[in-house]
């Protein structure tokens, strides 16, 4: 696999990079008798195939440190939407935090239309923002019908959800200024100038 078609494992073990050996573990024998081909209710061979992979590299400390230099390079460079130097105002804050969530879940849709799902914790580190931001903008976004959640408990871009991304815009693109450049927060005026 090249590295620029890396597979998140930590996703697929719903568990966080930061996560132990004995979480990993704990988390993939719940998963692994969740999604085994002999459960008649909830068997999936190819998603215990991914949990059966995810768990042999981030169970071997070799393996995952390895997976980690590859995988942090490839996140940033595939996901990396804003720079850091965004204006304090919340309000551009949230409309760029959404239009980032739905960028991301477009693409995810656009590459894989049968299986789009992206995990919150992903969402969380994608765009560096807290989880309590993330968790109020995906209950904004639902509320919308924008997003839906999937059965796996991931999120994916619903229908309207493109046809909202577009009216913004696109994906990959950033939304509208509140501020130009030059201008104070607080007043709008140019910088250096009084009101």
């Amino acid at each position: 696999m090249s590295s620029s078609q890396i597979t998140d494992y930590y996703e697929v073990l719903q568990v966080s990079p930061r996560a132990d050996r004995e979480t990993i573990e704990r988390v993939f024998r719940h998963l692994a008798n969740r999604y085994h081909p002999d459960n008649h209710d909830s068997g999936d061979a190819n998603k215990f195939s991914e949990l059966v992979e995810a768990h042999t590299v981030l169970s071997d400390p070799e393996q995952r440190a390895t997976y980690d230099v590859n995988y942090e390079r490839v996140r940033e460079a595939r996901w990396k939407l804003f720079d850091q130097k965004s204006t304090n105002s919340e309000i551009a804050s949230d409309t760029r935090v959404r239009l980032g969530i739905l960028s991301l879940l477009y693409v995810a849709r656009r590459n894989n239309v049968l299986d789009p799902g992206v995990g919150l914790m992903e969402l969380e580190r994608v765009l560096s923002v807290p989880d309590s931001t993330i968790q109020f903008q995906v209950w904004y976004l639902r509320e919308n019908h924008w997003i839906e959640r999937l059965p796996t408990g991931m999120w994916a871009i619903s229908a309207a959800g493109v046809d909202k991304l577009f009216e913004l815009g696109g994906p990959g693109k950033e939304g509208p200024y509140l501020l130009h450049e030059g201008e104070t927060p607080a007043t709008g005026e140019p910088a250096g100038e009084k009101p």
